[in-house]
């Protein structure tokens, strides 16, 4: 299984008028999460929309346990848990400061050619980042 973590402080701009993060700001949490985790492992969203190849997202589920709240660092822990095929699953899990899960959940997206907009597989130099981890 693939795992990574990285950090964000909660902006003024992402809270709500009671200081809690605004529930539509987790989604923009879980991509912070999901482009350094491919950054992590040495590879790249631009790289793969340079190879012809897009991550539409198709699902994103998020289940709220307690707010975050404004200047908080939270954590991001991202996991891929089964090798992508035409999808991929992006779990998420956000810690607060305390080591408090606030947050759980996931974005399922898939692999489409940018010239037909039709699914494809993976390229071949992510699934080989990808493979060591399985």
């Amino acid at each position: 299984m693939f795992t990574t973590e990285t950090q964000v402080r909660v902006r003024y701009a992402e809270t709500d008028q009671m200081g809690y993060v605004y529930y539509g700001n987790y989604a923009a949490y879980y991509e912070v999460g999901r482009v350094e985790a491919m950054r992590n492992i040495g590879f790249s969203y631009k790289k793969l929309e340079e190879q012809g190849i897009m991550m539409p997202a198709l699902e994103n589920y998020s289940r709220y346990y307690k707010p975050g709240r404004y200047d908080e660092l939270l954590t991001i822990k991202v996991e891929v848990r089964e090798m992508p095929g035409v999808r991929i699953r992006f779990d998420c899990t956000i810690i607060n400061e305390a080591g408090e899960v606030i947050n759980e959940g996931y974005t399922l997206l898939t692999f489409i050619r940018t010239d037909n907009h039709r699914p494809c597989r993976p390229p071949k130099d992510l699934l080989d980042l990808m493979r060591p981890y399985y």
